[in-house]
């Protein structure tokens, strides 16, 4: 059941908040501002690099064998990486030679929703109803219930263990005759579960450990069910089974058949120390009762690892390992993608993902500018709260003007950023900023003329028009 929190903020609160609030308008207006400027110059930067890169490479045709005449080049080429490395993790006895071994802990709370609905008064002031509702769910970290709104709900939350994750890389992974550096290295991503290995004396020790938080926690043991051993059918001797019809003999050679198999899967079930409160199943080790069924406190650790892959890399020849590749704007560039690509494939992912990103932070920079002008120029709003619906009109008008001038700045700021790069389309944006802003204050004022002009003919009563700049 939902949970709901009612508060009142008076108008002169809020009229002071949303003084406050310019400063905060003025920071983020300034930061979406250097945000689109820096982008535009590390776009331009990017391409330019990936063009110079990918006229450079040169075709790795056997990777196995070191070649003294690509020093210094710009390679690509495919080839195995893997390693001899054995990595292990001391606080679970697992070990595994591979590239990478990661250990990832969760635990299933109770984790605090909130929506908020905002309400304005006569008078200015701002009823606000926080709704709350609370879900179980697996999660990354421990939360801390005591702090909940819903008493319902506080303290509901344990743990039966606390880990923390971790990772590990091997320092040695060979490509080919090469090795690869440690930025190379952490790019590959095959990644696998670990056969877990747990020794019996550790498994019994965090049953045990397990148990006593279950029991502090929940204030009860709940005992698992022993599993029942199915019935054993008495031997027939084979004098008396020979008298029997063929078709007796069939369905007691398939009960046997049938009890065999239930045996041998308890017996395995039994090699796998499932223990009442620590369960193995595949790469997961489970802290809790029933793993089908968790509740609050369980947690659950997921062991993986990074094996030998088939890998493509892109990087300078320096040795028998590699380098990034310098361009002459001075931006850098290496990269390792799974499987076999060629360059041209390379470098057109690359040149899709700088775009993605260069429109992705346009975007970003766009929204921190026109949320830096609302909130420079929100108390105009705040103040005529007063009258809700007064403060309405206005708000959607303050807030139009803020988007219009945010985009006409933004492409400012884009134009001259591309100035210095592409002057072409610089002015072609400053053009278009230059027309919305003619649009905004020029065609603006035709519309106010439009507006009273049809008031007048409605009312039947003259009504003044806006009047002209001097």
């Amino acid at each position: 059941m939902a949970y709901t929190e009612t508060t009142t903020t008076g108008y002169g609160t809020r009229v002071g908040n949303s003084f406050r609030a310019i400063g905060s308008g003025f920071l983020l207006f300034v930061a979406g501002t250097a945000l689109l400027w820096w982008n535009e110059g590390r776009a331009v930067k990017t391409e330019k690099m990936l063009e110079e890169a990918g006229s450079a490479y040169v075709e790795m045709a056997n990777p196995d064998k070191k070649d003294a005449s690509l020093e210094g080049e710009l390679i690509c080429g495919t080839a195995l990486a893997t390693t001899e490395d054995s990595l292990s993790d001391a606080q679970f006895g697992i070990g595994a030679k591979a590239i990478s071994l990661r250990r990832t802990v969760e635990y299933y709370q109770w984790v605090e929703h909130s929506t908020e609905q905002k309400e304005d008064k006569l008078g200015g002031k701002e009823v606000t109803t926080t709704t709350y509702t609370y879900s179980k769910e697996w999660v990354s970290r421990p939360i801390e219930s005591a702090s909940f709104k819903d008493p319902a709900y506080q303290n509901k939350n344990t743990v039966l263990a606390t880990f923390e994750n971790d990772e590990q890389w091997a320092e040695n992974v060979s490509w080919g005759a090469y090795k690869l550096n440690e930025s190379l290295i952490h790019s590959i991503s095959s990644r696998e579960g670990v056969d877990l290995a747990i020794a019996e004396d550790l498994l019994k020790q965090f049953d045990r450990n397990t148990q006593t938080a279950y029991e502090r926690f929940y204030g009860v043991q709940k005992t698992q069910q022993p599993t029942e051993q199915p019935a054993q059918q008495p031997a027939i001797p084979d004098s008396i089974k020979a008298l029997l019809p063929d078709s007796v003999k069939a369905a007691l050679d398939a009960q046997k058949a049938i009890n065999d198999s239930i045996n041998n899967a308890m017996a395995q079930a039994e090699n796998k120390k499932d223990l009442e409160y620590i369960h193995q199943a595949s790469n997961v080790l489970y802290f809790g009762r029933v793993p089908g069924s968790p509740e609050v406190g369980d947690v659950r650790i997921t062991f993986e690892k990074v094996v030998p892959a088939k890998v493509t890399v892109m990087a300078v020849v320096d040795g028998d390992t590699f380098k990034p590749f310098k361009a002459k704007n001075g931006k850098r560039f290496q990269t390792l993608v799974m499987g076999k690509k060629t360059g041209d494939e390379i470098i057109e992912d690359a040149q899709d993902a700088n775009s993605m990103w260069t429109w992705a932070l346009r975007i970003l920079g766009v929204l921190m500018v026109i949320g830096g002008l609302k909130g420079i120029f929100g108390f105009v709003e705040t103040i005529l709260k007063v009258v809700p619906f007064i403060a309405g009109i206005f708000g959607w008008g303050i807030g139009l003007v803020c988007s219009i001038i945010g985009i006409a700045w933004s492409l400012i700021v884009i134009a001259i950023a591309w100035l210095f790069y592409r002057p072409l389309l610089g002015i072609s944006l400053l053009v278009l900023a230059g027309f919305l802003v003619w649009v905004f204050a020029f065609k603006g004022k035709d519309k106010l003329k439009e507006l009273a002009a049809k008031a007048k003919n409605k009312n039947g009563a003259p009504v003044p028009a806006p009047a002209e700049a001097e």
